[in-house]
């Protein structure tokens, strides 16, 4: 065990933990519990903004799985990663201003909690929503928990479960006192460490290679295919790259965790503030992330397993002690993903299921109660799902990204603008997105991608058919924003 790589890192979760401390604090004081556990209270500033949405996107397959898909695939997938940058431009310029101020208006807490208001109260796409969410975002936690294991694992020398279960119970204790505050708080800790964790480890990459000259012409001298947009066996086609940007660019919007982001920020001067951070952020760090992915292939030759090209490479490159610093790097953009889904799944059984369906009136103890039980049996839950892990957990998160794309991107986006849309067209896009992604995922498991593009591309196409056609043919009535 390497007492000079861990210590960092046991430094960092210590001051995670205190963020989580001093928020519970807050939480214990405030007036509404619900609001605050959920939302922050939707006091966000703009880099704090920015650093959340940048930190609970970023995640385990950003920091692992996209570094090790890189490392398999060559510089193609770095191009496909990059569609990433424009992430948070687009989800604040889509949502923006209106879902703020229309979130305030329904008092929504969760997006869920819009969804609602918006669609007249419609119960059945309160349960289709949270049935989306709860499957869903139970695979995209499953795919973070993994990936915090294998990096303690990579670490430490313990075994792959006795790594789990240090990472899940680092995980819940903050999350689950803490709530959305301290969700907030540690993911703008998180990001920073991020940024400079990935511009320190490339920098020590490119060094240890030989200058990119030398790593280039060693890539070449492997596989050809490993510095062309193809892949190295030629499997990335330019319909798969261009369709990829539905399901990492546009797409986003409809990601609950995501969206929620967009309905916290304290005013306009916030929000914009965030745009521009967010946006350069993103693209410095999953640019820095997936070239160090490629650059180790010829340092670091035949790694078996790719979500552990980054702990391994930052092992062999840097000293014990800076490795631990910028190990923390992923292990933050792990924890606060987690964090984050964590609550999103926790908010849609406690206020959209609980608070709405089985009992409205209960008192802010029970709520409370309710609240820190299910975020801790959510996590357990998830816990016993990753015991069994997959080869490369990008593919696993990419899934969870799909399904809820297909399910949300149109009730929510056209909900916001387009006055026609109605609880018939919200049901019909959510059952249509949802039905065909789970189908198309399996027969493209089977045969191969359907014309070549990512498995998203028909279903939010389909999902948006749905919503249009419903909506116009049944119980068709113009929508008033302003009421």
């Amino acid at each position: 065990m390497n007492y000079a790589v861990l210590i960092p890192m046991i430094v960092f979760l210590l001051l995670i933990f205190f963020i989580g401390f001093w928020s519970s604090k807050k939480l214990a004081t405030s007036s509404n519990f619900v609001s605050d556990y959920f939302l922050g209270g939707r006091e966000l500033g703009g880099f704090v903004l920015a650093m959340t949405m940048v930190a609970t996107y970023g995640s385990a397959s950003s920091f692992l799985g996209g570094p090790g898909t890189a490392y398999t695939m060559g510089f193609g997938w770095v191009l496909l990663a990059m569609t990433q940058v424009v992430t948070g431009y687009f989800v604040l310029m889509i949502l923006g201003k209106k879902f703020a101020i229309m979130a305030r208006r329904y008092k929504a807490v969760t997006m869920i909690d819009f969804l609602k208001a918006r669609y007249d109260n419609s119960k059945a796409v309160v349960l289709l929503s949270a049935f989306s969410i709860i499957i869903f975002l139970f695979s995209a936690m499953a795919a973070q928990w993994i990936g915090g294991a294998r990096l303690i694992e990579s670490l430490t020398g313990l075994s792959y479960n006795s790594a789990l279960f240090l990472f899940a119970v680092s995980v819940l204790v903050y999350v689950t006192i803490g709530g959305f505050r301290a969700v907030a708080l540690t993911d703008a800790v998180q990001g920073a460490v991020m940024l400079i964790g990935t511009a320190i480890l490339l920098v020590a990459v490119i060094a240890a290679g030989g200058g990119i000259p030398n790593i280039v012409q060693d890539l070449i001298n492997e596989n050809p295919g490993l510095v062309t947009p193809y892949g190295a066996d030629n499997n990335l086609s330019a319909a798969y790259v261009s369709s990829f940007w539905i399901l990492v660019g546009v797409g986003v919007v409809g990601l609950p965790q995501i969206a929620v982001r967009a309905m916290s920020y304290k005013n306009s001067r916030s929000m914009h503030r965030a745009l521009i951070i967010g946006t350069l952020v993103t693209g410095v760090i999953m640019l820095n992330m997936h070239l160090i992915g490629v650059f180790a292939r010829p340092i670091l030759p035949g790694i078996d397993i790719g979500d552990k090209v980054i702990p391994l490479i930052a092992l062999d490159t840097l000293p014990p002690w800076l490795a631990g610093i910028v190990l923390a790097a992923p292990l933050a953009a792990i924890m606060s993903t987690v964090d984050s889904l964590l609550l999103i799944v926790s908010s849609s059984i406690v206020r959209d299921v609980f608070l709405n369906y089985i009992k409205p009136e209960a008192e802010i103890k029970t709520i409370k109660r309710i609240s820190f039980g299910v975020t801790a049996a959510l996590g357990a839950g998830v816990f016993l799902l990753a015991l069994d892990p997959p080869d490369l957990l990008i593919f696993l998160n990419l899934f969870a990204f799909g399904g809820l794309e297909a399910a949300f991107i149109w009730p929510v986006v056209l909900g916001l603008y387009w006055k026609w849309g109605n609880k018939y067209g919200a049901i019909a896009s959510m059952i249509t997105g949802i039905g065909t992604y789970i189908a198309l995922h399996f027969y493209n498991q089977e045969y191969g991608n359907l014309l070549g593009v990512h498995t998203v591309t028909f279903p939010v196409l389909l999902s948006l058919a749905a919503f249009v056609a419903f909506s116009l043919l049944i119980g068709r009535k113009a929508y008033d924003y302003a009421g």
